[in-house]
């Protein structure tokens, strides 16, 4: 999810599910230690609880990030061993260290013996023609015993040539069963399956046999989906798109205050109405509308109106 779940989509994630656990953007740890970290790693106090997901393979550099996460406030720290663009590959980090579990290993101890929180890890089932159960519970073990205290499982290879990063999340076959037995045989352990889950109901039937779902490109670009998911586990009752978007303005208006533009946000809120009649129309005028000098909340009251009007003529 790299440059999308930034702090403005996780304000907004948070308004939808205020259950859920979110992650930020997969970060690099010298990224972390050496570059902007206001930019980086800030967020706002309504995101918790909050993970941050680092990328890197140097254990001491990955425990230096760890803790400087801890420090920021993160809930967490998640190792991603799961992405699989040319450029993780080129940095030794992301799904080729599915094949380096001594290495991981290494990484998760030194962060766990750097912080108090929780260290997970996010991986694949395999890298290209992997299909060995066994290496694979392997893996997952190995950072069990170095302190890993969850695993999120991708329940698909990652093919590291031939595919794009967008393949590799629809090309791999998906093999849930594999997450079931991992959870099965290991009881004790948080299993959180992520890969290919896009509505409630394919999430809420996952729970009978792991601990938690992750929702990744499917929730960006659906995000009401997150709420109705919130209500169908909480109970909650469900509330309308523009009543969840109106809990948006004073964030919004906070931001536009300090100097953001209007388009940093809106663009995270694109999705809001997928689906449904109008959307085009709300899609439409943010997206033609945010980018220009003085854009403000009065544009995505528009947005509603146009899509509210659609929406009408639709019916």
């Amino acid at each position: 999810m790299m440059d999308w779940t930034d702090t403005h989509c996780r304000v907004f994630h948070r308004i939808l599910a205020p259950g859920a656990r979110l992650y930020t953007e997969m970060v690099h740890a010298n990224a972390v230690i050496h570059g902007d970290r206001q930019r980086l790693l800030g967020f706002d106090a309504s995101e918790h609880p909050l993970a941050l997901q680092l990328g890197g393979s140097d254990p001491a550099l990955l425990a230096q990030a760890a803790r400087i996460a801890a420090d920021w406030g993160y809930d967490e720290v998640n190792l991603n061993c799961g992405c699989p663009s040319d450029r993780v590959q080129a940095g030794r980090f992301g799904a080729c260290l599915m094949r380096e579990p001594e290495l991981v290993g290494e990484c998760v101890a030194a962060m766990v013996a750097a912080v108090d929180i929780p260290v997970t890890v996010k991986c694949r089932l395999g890298v290209d023609q992997d299909n060995d159960y066994a290496a694979f519970a392997g893996f997952v073990d190995r950072q069990v015993q170095a302190g890993a205290a969850m695993v999120v499982v991708h329940a698909r290879n990652a093919w590291l040539q031939g595919l794009s990063p967008k393949e590799n999340r629809e090309v791999p076959p998906l093999r849930y069963d594999w997450a079931y037995r991992l959870k099965a045989e290991r009881p004790a352990l948080p299993v959180v399956l992520n890969g290919g889950l896009a509505t409630v109901e394919a999430a809420q039937a996952q729970l009978a046999h792991v601990d938690g779902v992750m929702l990744g490109r499917a929730a960006y670009h659906d995000p009401y989906v997150l709420h109705l998911l919130e209500a169908a586990q909480t109970g909650a009752p469900l509330r309308s798109r523009e009543e969840l978007l109106q809990q948006m303005r004073p964030y919004v208006e906070s931001q536009l205050q300090a100097g953001l533009a209007l388009k940093h946000i809106t663009r995270h809120l694109l999705g809001l109405y997928h689906g449904q009649p109008g959307g085009r129309g709300f899609r439409k005028v943010l997206s033609e509308g945010a980018h220009r000098p003085g854009a403000d909340w009065a544009l995505v009251e528009q947005a509603v109106q146009v899509t509210r009007d659609q929406a009408e003529r639709a019916a």
